[in-house]
């Protein structure tokens, strides 16, 4: 496919031209030339040559994604029902394109519940299925590996030792859903959750009490275990749903480079103050809350504790929260808001060849314009190429 004036060739953009781009301390309108999928030039208003017009539309980085676990919604769409597994890896990698992220990391849990819920073996069907994929060229998106692992699950640890003998992983969070602490405090809305699947409430609180009296013994062996695993594979690590000033204590000694979804405003204040970084879910900033009860977005972001975040369960809020943020805080720019969706991201994983507009780096970009106030992908780009 070619159209006139070089702006396009064969789906490589060239020249992008009447543009408002986002860059990483303003927005101007202007072009960007890019020259064997990397950013060449970016230059302020008129572009030397005719490229492709984006008539005014916004300019941003490719969106980075570091945990969104809506893959496993595809794969098991209903209790009991499992997909094709190349098929849902497909289904989901074009609406992961679609919602202008071009970096993804697929997060997959490792470790089965008592109850039996998870992916236990599976895991390793979705992984061969992302890694087929990937290596016939079929993704729209960049995809890497970020394993969520429940520390109090009996085989969590002999799984990631299995699967990173097989697969690369780029990253590990430690999560520990055991009732009654981190995300599920409150009990009640624990119960509440756990028969989204239609489940019993005898069969609930049956399994609540073995999570209760097993999970502290299992944690104890299994989390330490898994930091030595990820500091010996030089693996990034990420905590989990952190509370108490305690267990933020412990992801710094464990070297934690990200807090994902902190529960409190003592955790996330405690973690800023440790330099590591707050991860915060979209879905809950666009909501006005969490659906867990737990602390709001915008108060972490009101008082400059938020520097990343994720889509978590609806991939399309991680461009949404981005648009919204400078909105619902009004001293966040909209560059800076930008950030957390993409150079914060990147920087936060080592991806240090994308997340902005600038010269040598790589040109994921997504063309966005705004229809009565909400931000909608027109096109994308990965490395120069269209994929949306």
């Amino acid at each position: 496919m070619s159209m006139a004036g070089g702006a396009m060739t064969d789906g490589r953009i060239e020249i992008v031209e009447n543009a408002s781009l986002v860059l990483p301390d303003r927005v101007q309108p202007g072009w960007v030339a890019v020259v064997d999928g990397r950013i060449a030039e970016v230059g302020e208003g008129r572009a030397p040559e005719r490229g492709l017009d984006l008539a005014g539309d916004y300019l941003i980085p490719g969106l980075v994604e570091l945990h969104t676990d809506h893959l496993e919604s595809h794969y098991a769409p209903r209790p009991q029902v499992r997909w094709h597994p190349l098929g849902a890896v497909l289904a989901y990698d074009a609406q992961i394109a679609a919602s202008g992220i071009t970096t993804v990391f697929d997060s997959l849990r490792a470790g089965t519940d008592p109850d039996g819920s998870g992916l236990g073996s599976e895991l390793h069907l979705l992984a061969d299925a992302l890694a087929g994929a990937r290596d016939a060229g079929l993704f729209r998106a960049e995809h890497r590996t970020h394993l969520r692992c429940e520390t109090p699950s009996a085989d969590v640890v002999d799984t990631v030792r299995a699967f990173a003998e097989r697969h690369s992983i780029g990253l590990i969070s430690l999560m520990d859903h055991t009732p009654g602490q981190r995300q599920f405090r409150d009990i009640e809305k624990y119960y509440v959750y756990a028969g989204r699947g239609g489940r019993s409430v005898a069969d609930i609180r049956a399994g609540t009490a073995r999570k209760i009296r097993d999970g502290a013994a299992l944690n104890a062996v299994n989390r330490p275990a898994l930091v030595a695993l990820a500091r010996a594979r030089g693996i990034p690590l990420a905590s989990h749903d952190d509370t108490t000033p305690a267990d933020v204590a412990l992801s710094r000694s464990e070297g934690a480079a990200l807090a994902e979804f902190p529960t409190t405003r003592e955790a996330a204040e405690a973690s800023h103050a440790a330099g590591i970084t707050v991860m915060m879910g979209a879905p809950n900033l666009i909501r006005g809350g969490s659906h867990s009860g737990n602390v709001a977005a915008q108060a972490l972001a009101e008082a400059g504790w938020l520097s990343i975040l994720s889509s978590d369960y609806v991939p399309a809020s991680l461009l949404m929260a981005a648009f919204r943020l400078p909105e619902q805080v009004p001293g966040i720019t909209l560059p800076e808001a930008v950030a957390t969706v993409t150079a914060n991201p990147a920087a936060a994983t080592g991806l240090d060849d994308r997340g902005r507009i600038a010269p040598t780096l790589r040109a994921d970009l997504v063309r966005v314009r705004l229809a009565q106030g909400v931000p909608v992908v027109r096109q994308v780009w990965r490395a120069g190429e269209r994929v949306v």
